[in-house]
């Protein structure tokens, strides 16, 4: 399976809703909530919101109609400590995660999508400010490893662990820096999202596992 990589630049203004980017807050479909999840102390807590990828805009480089070609996938996950917040008391470590460690949310339709909102109507002060994807089969001038369909090269072993042995990556998230934030998994490692080649192949994204792999 050939990796999409994700080139990712800084806008010269607004994103228009519903186009794929990484950071800022996701643009949600109506009547749907902001996933959460209970933390230590049993408060309800928001998942930090990782991209968005425009399935229509994936389309072209998806050679082998792994995903929908409309609607948008949502990309949510634990991983305030590596983005700096150290009051995070919950992180996404070296061992495949359990089931609640990140969410991937999948809306067949782009239309009629709002940038979400925190209960009081305020936006999640916490987010970096949005960058552009763009989607690509070479990786970028900056070698980054942000990709759709990543190929296991950071994994020391031959496989995962049981019972996952035949997962496949759905997302690759390197460390990387911005004006605004920085994001380190370890020693500058990866964020692998992992999907089964059976959910995969029903658009079932409700049991989506997480490891971070130190390079």
């Amino acid at each position: 399976m050939e990796p999409v990589y994700m080139h990712l630049s800084k806008p010269s203004g607004l994103l228009p809703e519903g186009v794929s980017r990484f950071w800022g807050a996701p643009d949600l479909p109506s009547g749907c909530r902001y996933p959460c999840y209970m933390d230590d102390a049993g408060d309800e807590y928001p998942y930090f919101f990782v991209c968005q990828i425009n399935l229509g805009e994936f389309a072209p480089y998806d050679v082998g109609s792994m995903l929908p070609h409309e609607g948008m996938l949502y990309f949510f996950a634990k991983i305030d400590c590596y983005a700096g917040y150290g009051d995070a008391t919950e992180c996404i470590g070296g061992c495949i995660s359990g089931s609640d460690a990140v969410r991937v949310v999948y809306s067949p339709s782009c239309e009629g999508l709002k940038e979400a909102v925190l209960a009081d109507g305020q936006l999640f002060p916490c987010f970096p400010g949005p960058l552009r994807i763009h989607f690509s089969h070479e990786p970028g001038e900056l070698l980054d490893e942000h990709a759709v369909f990543a190929s296991p090269v950071h994994r020391p072993w031959e496989t995962w662990d049981p019972p996952f042995e035949a997962w496949m990556i759905l997302l690759q998230v390197d460390s990387f820096e911005g004006e605004d934030f920085s994001l380190n998994f370890m020693d500058t490692g990866v964020l692998d999202f992992l999907i089964s080649p059976h959910d995969l192949e029903k658009s079932d994204f409700s049991d989506v596992r997480a490891i971070v792999l130190s390079s």
